[in-house]
């Protein structure tokens, strides 16, 4: 994890770096984060970044291989199938944990994976914010892109990837109460990078298959959809009224097509093999003979560690109805690898971000997301009390 800069960074580390990064935040979006940003980000060494993306080849390998319509009658309910094309992924997030054997060996551990977006456009201005209020990081040498892209290219590709053709104002960012989001501060950051209004699903009007938004007092056509919404926070409002269903057959164009959120995610997980993977089982094919004590329980939808069980137990198992929809994935040991300024070392966790690239007709890389914790679940909404911990990004050596 490159020693020599960590220990240099953490030597001339200074709480008023921290403060300006905090306060640039609050400047530039008028609110601070919803969810805890880390005061240091994450530096990677040759050796370990070849690890992660020799992982990323192989995974992707394999996930592009599967029978995603065999995938798609399997895991989704008749009723949640798209009428449109699924078409290709836009967006992927393949997470790892960086963890430790007995040895003490370490590797990236495959978390989960989904083909959903994510901050996209906040990754960079947190990159660019830690350079800019913390002298003690490396100015070059180390790149937090991905795929050679430089901060022109890579929003000119996000723009090709979500605007396409359409003017931005026919394009929006859909969320479901967006101002109450714990990740909203993307959204803002999307609506400066590329111009799109940020619309609440309930205020989406539907006229036959045509759909519209209201911005200041004029009525404007919607043709193409960034879709934000989780469908296991969907579900969660019970009296949600909204004019129609993401389901629905309608002339729009969804970035990316609902189906990829169950197609692309924890479910394919048992399906995949690789020293980076961990063995993992759906719960109603488990063996007999496992060692539950070895095991995590994982619902197959849902995000932001909702539902994750680190200790399951017969009792627990035995009353889940809905076995298929769940799994069960070996435990793995994370390595309090980031030396911190207090008493305890941080996790990781990193995020690595694919957009879909029609010129090469595959998911390529382009930025990462990083989160760092102490305790045995790592998520910037808990343990909050704590330092060095939370949202981050890391910095690749070249």
């Amino acid at each position: 994890m490159i020693p020599n800069i960590r220990d240099q960074f953490n030597k001339d580390f200074k709480q008023s770096y921290y403060e300006g990064l905090q306060k640039e935040v609050v400047d530039t979006f008028g609110e601070p984060c919803a969810f805890r940003i880390s005061e240091s980000p994450v530096f990677f060494d040759k050796a370990m970044k070849k690890k992660v993306f020799d992982a990323c080849d192989a995974i992707l390998e394999q996930v592009m291989n599967l029978d995603f319509e065999a995938v798609k009658q399997r895991f989704m309910p008749k009723h949640l199938h798209s009428p449109s094309q699924s078409g290709n992924p836009h967006f992927l997030g393949i997470d790892f944990g960086l963890c430790e054997d007995e040895a003490g060996n370490l590797s990236p551990q495959l978390i989960e994976l989904q083909a959903f977006p994510s901050l996209f456009c906040y990754q960079p201005f947190l990159a660019k914010a830690y350079l800019k209020h913390y002298p003690n990081i490396p100015k070059e040498g180390h790149h937090y892109y991905l795929g050679g892209h430089t901060e022109e290219t890579y929003f000119e590709k996000l723009k090709e990837v979500i605007l396409g053709e359409e003017d931005p104002e026919n394009v929006i960012l859909m969320e479901i109460f967006p101002e109450k989001q714990k990740t909203r501060i993307d959204f803002w950051a999307t609506k400066q990078a590329l111009g799109i209004e940020i619309v609440c699903m309930t205020k989406v009007i539907k006229e036959g298959k045509k759909l519209f938004y209201e911005k200041d007092g004029q009525i404007i056509p919607i043709r193409r959809i960034y879709n934000r919404v989780i469908f296991d926070d969907l579900y969660q409002f019970k009296d949600l009224k909204t004019n129609f269903n993401i389901f629905d057959d309608l002339d729009v164009t969804w970035i990316t097509n609902p189906d990829w959120f169950f197609m692309i995610s924890k479910c394919i997980m048992p399906m995949l093999s690789h020293e980076s993977v961990p063995e993992s089982y759906y719960l109603d094919e488990i063996p007999e003979d496992i060692d539950l004590q070895k095991y995590v329980l994982k619902p197959l939808f849902s995000f932001a560690g909702k539902g994750v069980n680190l200790d399951p137990s017969w009792e627990m198992l035995n009353k889940i109805e809905d076995r298929k929809n769940y799994m069960l994935q070996k435990k793995v040991t994370y390595a309090s690898l980031v030396k911190t300024n207090t008493d305890k070392n941080s996790k990781v966790e990193l995020r690595i971000l694919y957009v879909w690239d029609d010129e090469a007709g595959k998911l390529k890389p382009v930025i990462n997301l990083t989160r760092m914790g102490k305790g045995g679940l790592i998520n910037v909404s808990h343990l909050t009390e704590d330092t060095w911990i939370g949202s981050s990004i890391s910095f690749f050596e070249d």
